[in-house]
């Protein structure tokens, strides 16, 4: 058991640490203050090959282990969560391209998604359907050569940006059990029928976009079907969202790391009745606690990371990892906040942002709500499964 990053991981992490200080941290307050999209940060990125995390060095990009993609989210949320999110969903859909699309659509999409020359998203929930997927209403309809899609999706990081964007529909929706009727078709934009509806003003996470996507009698052709066959896109997202989950939770470290460096430095540049308030019993427990838990997420998650490296695993430790790196900013960010007294609360200072951009976290990739649910079937089922052999 090694809990020591490998060289080539320490390295990776340094050269994100040293972009995050350097370019990120100085710029996020005022991009973020004015609604800016971080353009010229993306572009570095793409410089970076970041955009290539995900996809095999086959197709140029970096293949990077599971526990060195953690890396490059925890240290990009450490500088700005919203950035992150610019990588977030483009990670998750081109790993999603690189496993289940066909020799053509790696060729196709691949190379361009890996340089950042284009970029990808991922339209999975609608109004009335985010944690139940079984339920969305977006249909395909089979025409000759293709399919006729109908349908809108909410919460769409990337939408003015991606190309492919993978849309979840439903190819048959009398399909039983449900899950068999649902497929994923790669929209290459700008396409008539698929319109931007509006911007969703947000909390938080400001920087990328995030908005609601209409779909209207939009043709795509046999080729833009995610693999060979339908009724297979479920199951495709679903895998996909276990590597969304772990970008999640090494989000949630970075932001609370964030927040434990802001509330450290500032009880220690503070004084109180003749001392730094860091010297308060009561400051130093704070601290003391965030320090030992972000540590603890952090194993975690790199924990998760490596199963999902070692395919051991992919439900209950990308779950784990991510229920508890989320309820970890949660609690962090607001600790901070209390550490900075009124300071806290005004947009001079780093961690009101830190405080708005946590809750997402507890919501996106699976709600925690519903990561229990999984956990707790998870657990049970492999409880049963050793008491009957």
């Amino acid at each position: 058991m090694d809990f020591d990053l490998n060289e080539s991981q320490l390295l990776f992490r340094s050269r994100v640490k040293a972009f995050v200080d350097k370019k990120v941290i100085p710029n996020a307050r005022k991009l973020e203050q004015s609604r800016t999209y971080p353009e010229d940060l993306v572009l570095e990125m793409a410089e970076m090959g970041l955009f290539g995390m995900t996809i095999p060095q086959s197709y140029g990009g970096l293949g990077l282990d599971c526990v060195s993609m953690a890396i490059v989210f925890e240290e990009l949320s450490r500088g700005w969560m919203g950035l992150a999110g610019v990588l977030g969903t483009h990670s998750l859909s081109s790993a999603m391209i690189s496993k289940f699309g066909t020799p053509k659509q790696k060729e196709r999409y691949l190379p361009k998604l890996a340089s950042g020359e284009k970029r990808t998203g991922i339209g999975l929930s609608e109004a009335n359907a985010g944690s139940d997927l079984q339920a969305i209403n977006t249909t395909a309809v089979k025409v000759d050569g293709g399919y006729i899609i109908n349908g809108s999706k909410m919460w769409i990081t990337n939408a003015r940006h991606a190309n492919p964007l993978p849309i979840l529909v439903k190819t048959d929706p009398k399909a039983t059990p449900r899950h068999l009727g649902m497929s994923i078709f790669l929209i290459e934009t700008p396409a008539k029928g698929f319109s931007i509806v509006r911007d969703i003003d947000k909390l938080g996470y400001i920087g990328p976009e995030t908005c609601e996507i209409a779909i209207e009698d939009l043709f795509v052709s046999d080729s833009q079907l995610l693999g060979e066959d339908t009724g297979h896109g479920l199951s495709q997202a679903l895998w996909a969202l276990q590597l969304g989950r772990i970008n999640v939770a090494a989000r949630g470290i970075g932001l609370s790391q964030r927040a434990y460096d802001e509330a450290l430095k500032y009880s220690n540049d503070r004084s109180a009745f003749g001392s730094p308030i860091s010297d308060f019993q009561l400051i130093g427990a704070k601290l003391a606690e965030m320090a030992m838990n972000i540590q603890a997420g952090r194993l975690l998650t790199y924990w998760a990371s490596e199963a999902v490296d070692r395919d051991l695993r992919l439900d209950q430790p990308p779950a784990m990892a991510k229920l508890f790196a989320s309820e970890l900013a949660l609690s962090t960010s607001l600790e901070s906040m209390r550490i900075h007294g009124g300071y806290g609360y005004s947009t001079d200072f780093e961690v009101e942002r830190l405080y708005r951009d946590a809750p997402l976290l507890a919501i996106g990739e699976g709600t925690n709500e519903i990561l229990k649910t999984v956990i707790a079937k998870s657990i049970n089922r492999d409880y049963r499964n050793k008491n009957r052999r």
